[in-house]
């Protein structure tokens, strides 16, 4: 299948997921979307839009910079902009659910800024966390987190479970 077709499996998925962990009803559930430039942000902008379409309130935040996004993920960016959701600078505290989407199993090294910075403010939330595939900041072969790595809640993996959810 192409890449725009799982991306867009992975990103319904992702949002079927966020229903259920808020009690199955989003309506009116205010949930951030961190997407980084990759294929892991695409798929958080496509639960963006389906979770805006059954009523939460979302905001996505472009963990990196717009020029940076190409292919897929530069559609699904096109995408949320026409639909209007907000992709400003939000607010985490007192949401309902983040999403991480910022880095995928690609990660080399510890994450750098801005997606560094990102992670330290949802950590710090308090708010619960979904991560998209593995929770950033931890390698996906290891299982060693990196400083700093997303202490999710829970996490949705992608095609098979990778070997360092295992570890």
């Amino acid at each position: 299948i192409s890449l725009a077709q799982m991306m867009e499996n992975a990103g319904r998925g992702l949002a079927q997921l966020t229903r259920r962990l808020l009690t199955g009803n989003v309506a009116g559930k205010r949930v951030v979307v961190l997407s980084g430039a990759g294929n892991n942000g695409g798929g958080g902008m496509v639960a963006a839009r389906h979770l805006h379409n059954w009523g939460a309130q979302v905001e996505v935040a472009l963990v990196s910079s717009a020029a940076r996004l190409t292919g897929v993920p530069a559609q699904q960016d096109h995408i949320i902009h026409k639909m209007g959701l907000p992709t400003t600078n939000p607010r985490l505290t007192g949401a309902d659910m983040i999403i991480d989407a910022i880095i995928g199993y690609g990660l080399r090294g510890a994450p750098r800024s801005p997606a560094a910075d990102w992670i330290t403010r949802a950590n710090d939330s308090g708010v619960p966390i979904l991560a998209l595939d593995i929770p950033s900041g931890l390698d996906a072969s290891t299982g060693v987190p990196c400083a700093p790595c997303i202490r999710a809640t829970a996490t949705l993996t992608l095609a098979l479970p990778k070997q360092g959810l295992q570890a």
